[in-house]
């Protein structure tokens, strides 16, 4: 069985529980993170509409040229990636295989997920209550997509049964 676990900054130490609780000891273990492209495609674009596109063209600029932050911020998006895999992989304390990957987040997580026995992902939402708001766009999408069972944990102790919204007044013939 493969459990593949969906780290995001915030909540990833729930989901390494989870699967510490809920994982059989032989189950392959991966971590996933998935780091979006949008930063550093917006700092690249503004980098190129500043100082025009003709700047990026791949040889190196002349000392003391500022160069692109998009390409800074790509390092800086993999180097926090790795920090939160190693901290992730020394919190489950068992084998586990480690994976980065880059784009929509919610499709690399499905895509990830093909083939496994269990998808642990932590609500992303509005989590001082209970109700389907406590899911993110990118979550639900997970949540509603995984070709494989999901478990869905609180990255904090859930809030209590009173915080379910009334159900909605009859409406009367």
């Amino acid at each position: 069985m493969r459990v593949i676990a969906w780290l995001v900054e915030g909540t990833w130490p729930a989901c390494v529980d989870a699967v510490r609780a809920h994982a059989p000891e032989a189950a392959e273990v991966v971590l996933l993170h998935v780091s979006g492209p949008e930063v550093p495609a917006v700092a690249h674009g503004a980098f190129d509409g500043l100082l025009g596109r003709g700047h990026r063209s791949g040889h190196r600029p002349a000392e003391g040229w500022e160069r692109d932050p998009g390409d800074r911020l790509e390092a800086l998006g993999g180097t926090s990636a790795s920090a939160l895999l190693d901290a992730a992989a020394r919190r489950l304390g068992r084998p586990c295989v480690r994976e980065e990957r880059s784009g929509r987040a919610e499709r690399e997580v499905v895509a990830a997920a093909e083939g496994a026995g269990l998808l642990v992902l932590a609500r992303d939402g509005d989590r001082s209550r209970l109700g389907p708001k406590s899911l993110g766009p990118a979550a639900r999408f997970a949540v509603d997509h995984a070709p494989c069972p999901v478990l869905l944990v609180w990255p904090e102790p859930a809030p209590g049964l009173t915080t379910i919204p009334p159900p909605p007044p009859r409406h009367r013939p």
